[in-house]
This record gives C-alpha cells, structure tokens and sequence, in this order.
C-alpha cells in the first residue's frame, strides 16, 4: 500500500532535472545590466566581489599571452576602433601626384584569443552601470575607473573610456579626490583623445586651460599637431608611454599623409632613406599601406619627372 505522497513499491520520485548536467555559468556574464533591470550590482560587496572576478579574468587573459609580443599584438587585434569613425577625418586629395587614398579594411569579427578581453570590457560597463545607479563615490570607485580607463585606452575603445574620463572627473572628482598624479594622467588622456581622435584641436587647448595641466609632453604633441610637424610628432610617440602611445596612433595615418603630400609638393626627387626617416615608415611599407605610387631608383625616389620641352 503507498503511503500518501508516496511512489509505488515506496521509491520516491527523482528529480525532473537530475539526468540534465548543470549550467557552467561564466560569472562574469551571469550579471546583468542595472539598465535592463539586474539590480544585483546596485549593492557596495556585490561591486568589490564583480572587480575581484573581473581582474582575474584579465590576469589569466595577460597570463595566457605568455610573451609580451604576444599580449600586444592581441591587445592590437582586438582594437575595438575598427568602427573607423572615430578616427580623425580623411582629409581630402588636393595633389595629383601620387595616389595616398585607400579602403578601409576594418576587421568585421573578433579574434577567438581575444573573447576574454572583450568580457572583461563587457563586464566593466555593467560594474561602471552599477556604480552610477548606486551614487557610490570612494577610493574603490576611483579604482575603478582607473583600471577600466587604462584597459579601454589599450584597446582603443572610445565607447568605454570617454564616458569614464568625464564621468570621474566632473562626478567623481568633487566629491573624492583622486591623487594628483591620477588627476594629471586622466586629463592627459582626455586632451589627446580631444585632439588626436576627434581632431579638435581648439577644444583640446581649452581643456588644457581649464584643468590647468602641466605635462610637457602633452604639450609637445599639441604643438606638434598644430604646426603639422610628423617628424616631431613620431619621435613623440616613442617617448610617451604606452596609453598615450595609442591616442596619438589616432592622429599617426593623417599625419604621415600630410607629411607624404608635402614632400610631393615640394621635391622631385629624394633619398630613399631621408624619406624613410621622415615618415617613420619602409618603403615597402608606404606603398602598401600608404599607397605611394613614386618610383624607387636605386637609392633615390622618384617622386615626379621633369617633362621635356
């Protein structure tokens, strides 16, 4: 006889989801969006224990690279601007010598090695979300952002960290005050964004003003930049560091062909390795890339031909 509730022969029921495996959730992926109604980030722990999770992912990213070579050409591949837009502005032709023009050939999809990057990225904008919504404002916010900032600067990922520059220096900064030395690197980044990547240079000297920076070498690639000075302007890029670095390879493409179209103007012909010295750049490299239609004769170039009467 069963018993109430009871199964035949006294065995209980299994469980409907026994025979299933469990669902290997990513923990990163797992949280939602404040925006879209995940309210989880909303609390202080639950935004430390997210950071704890989202920086060992990028530790295990960098560690898996291995060699240094390796995690920057994986920090390159993954170059979330290939929305070209946010680039400079292509300047148009106003020569005919050689034909600097070409396609843009923007990757479509991200490379596999490079998923764990882009979580991270991912995971960053809901913790930020999570942060705003919660009006949390201490060091570990700071924290934060910094890190979020300084990654999405070596991805070149304006989406991520222009809102997060302005959000911590106009939000953030009046109520808790970041190191000056923090400060100066944020309004750095800020002011080359302005003037390598949106190409406003009146505005990237009115933030200079406005904040009061003192960086000498921001203020060499400001000058740079205003006198059209790519020689300057790529021995720059050398001295800076790394996340600067990458803002002025926003400016590098239209500096080097403005640079190009000047020596077109202004030379018949030169020495091949003057012109590589110049531009910063190989032959084979300016014919590629550039799309440099001059000739090589030997060690000169031929940049135009005097036509005989």
């Amino acid at each position: 006889m069963r018993g109430r509730g009871g199964a035949r022969g006294g065995r209980t029921p299994s469980a409907p989801w026994s025979r299933l495996k469990p669902v290997d959730l990513d923990p990163l992926e797992s949280m939602g969006l404040p925006s879209k109604g995940d309210n989880r980030l909303l609390d202080f722990k639950t935004q430390e224990r997210y950071y704890t999770k989202i920086v060992e992912r990028y530790m295990t990213f960098c560690s898996d690279a291995g060699e240094r070579d390796e995690l920057l050409r994986r920090f390159a591949s993954l170059d979330l601007s290939s929305n070209k837009e946010n680039t400079m502005p292509k300047p148009t032709k106003s020569f005919t010598s050689p034909d600097l023009s070409r396609p843009s050939t923007a990757p479509a999809i991200l490379p596999s090695n490079t998923k764990g990057l882009s979580d991270v990225l991912s995971a960053l904008r809901k913790l930020r979300e999570g942060i705003v919504a919660s009006k949390r404002v201490d060091d570990f916010v700071i924290q934060v952002y910094l890190f979020c900032i300084r990654l999405s600067v070596l991805v070149k990922h304006p989406e991520s960290y222009q809102p997060a520059i302005l959000h911590l220096l106009r939000r953030i900064q009046p109520l808790h005050s970041m190191t000056t030395v923090e400060r100066a690197e944020v309004i750095g980044y800020l002011i080359l964004d302005t003037a390598c990547r949106r190409n406003n240079l009146a505005e990237a000297f009115a933030l200079r003003h406005k904040y009061r920076l003192t960086d000498p070498k921001v203020d060499s690639v400001l000058d740079a930049l205003a006198h059209d000075n790519y020689v300057e302007f790529n021995r720059l890029k050398r001295r800076v560091d790394g996340h600067k670095a990458k803002l002025l390879e926003y400016a590098d493409e239209v500096m080097r062909k403005h640079l190009l179209k000047c020596f077109a103007r202004t030379y018949l012909s030169v020495d091949l390795d003057f012109l590589e010295t110049c531009a910063g750049a190989k032959w084979a490299s300016l014919r590629a890339v550039d799309g440099v239609g001059w000739e090589l004769d030997g060690g000169k170039v031929v940049i135009r031909k005097v036509k005989a009467r």
